[in-house]
């Protein structure tokens, strides 16, 4: 395009569905294009145009039909939208050529009308854009550029602009929508190009044609504020398609990852980097938009905010339910009021928002002392705006269950879906302290309305044992009261008293459970697991499916052998070890803290891999069972040899374990044996016990040839 200083082509338009700041965040198509020619030198306007848009699917929401005054009947005989766009181009042609310009520029009331509606909609129906809809002026960031007083160029509006430069309210006769619009755009532009502005239109706006390829480089700055997570995508998806999803909108060169899974496969996951803030806060507004037959889930990547506001310790936690969603951190500190000061203003309050940033109406707040949180607590189902605010107190594990539920992907952390690690140092939680000593209990069967203060009151003398903060109440799917608790003490032998002295006592007119367990236990069901009489069950669809614990080599010279990737929650006791002259020297497991060996073995504390896979069983001959010591691992060892020397810690050929699953219920050791005949391996040398466990049959036996199974 030769200028753009010639001409402007004032431009609107509406569609069946949501119009507005919402136009194109529901994917429905337009329906009407209006338009009208500037002249910037000259200061002359052309012919109004107005032109219906029949769409493929010809229904109006009732929003869309009294904003717009039209119905199904009005659209039935109009053009479809290429038929329009050729009419535009030749109606604009024709004046073009008559006011001897050569060139034109799009001028809209926000960008939406051309990246939200227009773009998005052309290439679902594989339609080709005139040029001139790929450059265009925002008549509002033109509007602050030449009057900055006027206000933030997202608060601007026709009315507000109109009114600033004292121009007129129009006649009734054009209040039809879109006439309306395109109206005061003319108004406003010939306004602003007269004395005493004299402005000139400068603030152009590209859409990219298409997606440039590229790798980021290391040194390259990547603002998180630019970056949204798409979800759900097909499995062929390509960059191309996923930047054809987000049409309209400038990606940065090279801003498509896919993402993989553990075997490198695509997992219909990618990042996506924008440009600026700008275009990432309008990429949110496609949340849920299809591509083909599948909606897409289009989420901002979790951020640092949930972490800061975590970090802060002894604060205590006030959770706000039911607040206007156009409340601001300014309205929440001015109804919490003077006496119940919150910590760090603004920054001590965290609001719970859905996946595409739009506000569920609830928040977190922080307090730093008691009174503060009671002084609160007294404003509870208090008026703000035009709703009654609910508070309660809250903790960190609560705060963390909401943002789950919301948020497309989980906070809190997973073991990863590969079990092939090179080194398994994994991390725990940067928000809940995880550990398998059972300093905590947990209460069931609480009544559905009990708060923290009913649960303080109900353990009566043994609250001064609890840890700060220290209560966590289980919420379910809806984000209610589950019925269930858990709450830290201070020791693991006030943790005994307490389930002691307080289980099936009553609270209200309902008894309740209360048993001793971990903190590694509590952290899984906060997480969304299930822990009953048959063990601990995952979260459902938060946690990706695992396999079973693979054998990992270590850089260290001792080597672990394949017994010791197993986690056990009980581990056999050792054999006694026979004397070095015995002519069959046997294995036997036996401890080996982590601390103690050269290959330290760590366990994310948020997940177990025991709950899935138990421990291999042993020959119920020969060893007891009894709790391990916190840290442990089993490990096959060697026996000293005859000679005196003692054997290498690496994994050996002689004495290998093998672990068998799906065995017949009734098998006995019989028939394991009849299973390896042919194989070398004396009766000295193996143990081998079945166990049934959740309809699992498994066995472990120690031949002298490795079999793979």
């Amino acid at each position: 395009m030769a200028s753009h200083s010639d001409t402007l082509v004032v431009f609107f338009g509406a569609t069946a569905g949501a119009n507005g700041g919402k136009l194109g965040s529901d994917e429905r198509e337009i329906i009407l294009l209006v338009w009208q020619i500037v002249d910037l030198h000259e200061k002359k306007v052309g012919k109004l145009q107005r032109r219906l848009v029949k769409p493929d699917t010809l229904e109006l929401t009732d929003q869309s039909k009294e904003e717009t005054g039209l119905s199904v009947d009005d659209l039935y005989k109009a053009e479809p939208l290429d038929k329009v766009l050729q009419q535009f181009q030749q109606s604009v042609s024709v004046e073009l050529k008559a006011l001897g310009r050569s060139s034109y520029t799009l001028c809209v009331d926000g960008p939406l009308i051309i990246r939200q509606a227009l773009h998005p909609e052309a290439s679902k129906k594989n339609l080709v854009l005139p040029e001139c809809f790929y450059s265009f002026v925002d008549v509002r960031k033109e509007f602050h550029t030449c009057c900055p007083n006027a206000g933030q160029v997202q608060d601007l509006t026709l009315p507000s602009m109109l009114e600033y430069v004292c121009i007129p309210e129009l006649p009734l006769s054009e209040q039809v929508m879109g006439l309306k619009e395109v109206r005061s755009m003319v108004l406003l532009s010939l306004h602003i190009l007269a004395e005493p502005y004299n402005h000139r239109f400068s603030c152009f706006e590209a859409v990219k044609y298409k997606l440039e390829s590229g790798a980021c480089s290391k040194t390259e700055p990547v603002d998180s504020e630019t970056v949204i997570r798409a979800r759900g995508l097909p499995w062929q998806s390509s960059d191309q398609d996923i930047a054809r999803f987000f049409k309209g909108l400038n990606i940065a060169k090279g801003g498509v990852a896919l993402c993989l899974n553990a075997q490198g496969r695509r997992n219909g996951e990618a990042l996506v980097r924008f440009i600026n803030q700008e275009h990432r806060d309008l990429a949110l507004e496609r949340h849920k938009h299809h591509m083909g037959s599948r909606y897409i889930e289009v989420s901002i990547r979790t951020s640092n905010e949930v972490a800061q506001f975590l970090s802060k310790e002894n604060q205590v936690i006030i959770r706000m339910r039911g607040l206007p969603f156009t409340a601001s951190p300014q309205d929440v500190l001015t109804f919490l009021g003077a006496d119940s000061p919150v910590t760090d203003a603004s920054d001590g309050l965290l609001f719970v928002k859905y996946p595409d940033g739009r506000p569920t109406g609830d928040a977190f707040v922080l307090f730093s002392c008691e009174e503060y949180a009671l002084n609160a607590l007294k404003k509870h189902k208090q008026i703000l705006g035009k709703r009654y605010i609910e508070l309660f107190r809250s903790t960190a594990a609560e705060v963390q269950q909401v943002l789950n539920r919301y948020m497309s992907t989980p906070l809190i952390a997973t073991l990863p879906s590969s079990s092939m690690v090179p080194m398994p140092v994994l991390a725990t939680s940067p928000y809940l302290t995880t550990g398998s000593t059972r300093d905590c209990v947990r209460l069931r069967g609480l009544p559905y309305t009990a708060a923290i203060e009913d649960i303080l009151e109900f353990m009566g003398e043994h609250t001064i044992d609890i840890k700060p903060h220290g209560v966590h109440m289980v919420l379910n799917q809806q984000g209610r009261p589950s019925g269930d608790a858990f709450i830290q003490m201070r020791s693991a032998d006030r943790a005994f008293m307490v389930a002691q002295k307080c289980h099936k006592k009553m609270m209200k007119d309902r008894y309740v459970e209360v048993f001793q367990c971990s903190t590694e236990e509590m952290s899984f069901v906060l997480m969304g697991g299930t822990l009953n009489r048959s063990g601990l069950s995952p979260p459902p669809c938060k946690l990706p499916c695992l396999a079973p614990p693979a054998y990992a080599a270590f850089p260290s010279p001792a080597m672990l052998s394949e017994a010791a990737l197993y986690q056990p929650p009980l581990l056999a006791t050792p054999r006694t070890p026979q004397p070095p002259h015995s002519p069959h020297p046997t294995h036997t497991l036996a401890y080996y803290p982590p601390q103690h060996h050269p290959a330290q073995f760590y366990m994310n504390m948020n997940m177990n891999y025991t709950a899935y896979y138990p421990s291999p069983p042993v020959s119920p001959s020969t060893m007891s069972y009894f709790a391990s010591p916190p840290g442990s691992v089993a490990l096959a060892a060697q026996q000293p040899h005859a000679q005196g020397h003692i054997a290498s810690p690496m994994m050996p050929q002689h004495g290998a374990l093998v672990r068998m699953q799906g065995l017949p219920y009734n098998a006995g050791v019989k028939d394991i044996l009849s299973f390896f005949q042919g194989y070398q391996y004396s009766p000295e040398d193996y143990s081998s016990m079945v166990q049934m466990s959740q309809g699992q049959t498994r066995s472990l036996i120690q031949p002298k040839e490795w079999l793979c199974l």
